[in-house]
């Protein structure tokens, strides 16, 4: 509940602090490991992965018939810092975090003033410092205030800390403006998460334009807005030889664009939030405005689509698009409310429930989308057990069942498709740094 908060164990100062977690399921994807195994930390590191360990250790976990897995990453989240504090800030959005799981989160710049330019990411980096319970990463703008117009001082931010770069809320229509964003990162590493719909074609619409649609009487935003927009990119991609990947991919058109170009050789990535890979625009309901998002609900072969994409390599991550409101926001008329609703609390319940217990996906793959793919691109130092590697840590229980219910949210948003849900399979306990951060709520 509400008034039983964080129980944050950390390790006493000494000359050397441990935790030993004690016969867990472990899956380690970047080090293609996956069995039962102890995991013992020690100063905040990983030191040993491996049945058995004999060590009296300061501190122990018993993880019997739980999954041990590196600390999630999500590098989609709004944590509305700076200026949208009433929506969530660097605090709250962390607690959320760890009670879903995650150990690095990323935080997108549609803020307000936007995250463009080397100082605000130095201030951000500072603040997530001071206040963050897990490591939050900062996103610039791709951008000046995200408006198309004038590239952002990215190299100046890459300096400060960022780690991405992103107009995420909004489509670069100038393409020109894009290619030369392209060619100015191109030898730094860094990538361009790009928020893909052809203004031209969504402008006014409040969720997928099809059948649902037409019976609602609600204007939509097309499938193919997302097409154009992605084919775009990634031409501009191969053209420049740069680096894109496509935020909360939701078109099964938009998936083949980006499998035949990853054929091509061309660099481009892809994220899909856990809406997009199970939910469908039949759930809109004009008088429940949490299932209207950006972008929207597709249909049930979009949802295949995204499968397949992730089964098969396209797709390279899972991220929450964790988006929160304030409540007299979303209290509004479907066509006025904002798009999101905040989803860092009920990413595992939503997968293991309608993914893995269904047989559609297998734990390797969705837990290697959730750690060691986005770490690799977005060149991270996380997604992993290995030895001396950061001890971010997550243990999740499969067979958890659990009721939604926003009054346990840590999240400033309390507006969520998913309330009054049941699920099976939840986090129980979330490690930063060797700090073991254990939610007292069941």
């Amino acid at each position: 509940m509400k008034n039983q908060i964080w129980q944050i164990r950390k390790m006493e100062s000494a000359i050397s602090t441990s935790l030993l977690i004690r016969g867990g399921h472990v899956i380690d994807p970047a080090n293609n490991f996956d069995g039962t195994a102890d995991v013992l930390v020690v100063d905040g590191k990983i030191a040993a992965v491996k049945p058995d360990i004999n060590f009296e250790a300061h501190y122990e976990y018993n993880a019997a018939g739980k999954l041990v897995t590196p600390g999630l990453i999500d590098m989609h989240v709004h944590l509305r810092e700076p200026g949208q504090e009433a929506k969530e800030d660097f605090l709250s959005g962390s607690k959320a975090a760890v009670a879903g799981g995650f150990t690095t989160v990323a935080t997108m710049p549609n803020t307000s003033p936007t995250v463009d330019n080397a100082a605000l990411v130095r201030a951000m980096v500072k603040r997530a410092e001071e206040v963050g319970i897990v490591n939050i990463k900062i996103i610039g703008a791709v951008t000046k205030d995200r408006k198309g117009l004038e590239l952002a001082e990215m190299r100046d931010m890459i300096d400060a800390g960022a780690v991405a770069f992103s107009d995420d809320g909004s489509f670069d229509d100038n393409a020109k403006i894009f290619l030369n964003a392209l060619d100015y990162l191109h030898d730094t590493g860094k990538v361009i998460i790009c928020h893909e719909e052809e203004t031209s074609l969504v402008k006014d619409g409040v969720m997928n334009e099809g059948k649902r649609s037409a019976l609602l009487g609600l204007k939509g935003r097309p499938t193919v807005a997302e097409d154009i927009a992605v084919a775009r990119d990634v031409l501009l991609a191969e053209y420049t030889g740069g680096r894109v990947h496509i935020a909360h991919i939701s078109s099964a058109r938009a998936v083949d664009i980006v499998r035949d170009a990853k054929k091509r050789g061309v660099k481009v990535t892809a994220e899909v939030t856990p809406q997009h890979l199970t939910m469908t625009d039949e759930l809109v309901d004009p008088a429940d405005t949490s299932t209207k998002i950006n972008p929207p609900l597709r249909t049930q072969a979009d949802c295949d689509a995204m499968l397949t994409g992730l089964l098969d390599g396209t797709i390279d991550a899972i991220v929450t698009d964790h988006s929160p409101h304030a409540p007299e926001e979303k209290d509004r008329e479907y066509i006025y409310a904002p798009s999101g609703f905040p989803g860092l609390e009920t990413s595992i319940g939503v997968l293991f429930t309608e993914l893995y217990h269904k047989g559609k996906i297998d734990l390797k793959t969705l837990i290697s989308k959730m750690t060691a793919e986005p770490a690799k691109i977005f060149g991270l130092d996380a997604g992993t057990l290995s030895i001396d590697a950061p001890a971010d840590i997550t243990i999740i229980d499969p067979e958890l069942a659990w009721t939604v219910d926003a009054k346990n949210f840590y999240t400033k948003g309390s507006h969520s498709p998913f309330i009054g849900r049941e699920f099976k399979g939840r986090v129980v306990a979330t490690i930063v740094h060797g700090n073991l951060m254990k939610l007292n709520q069941w």
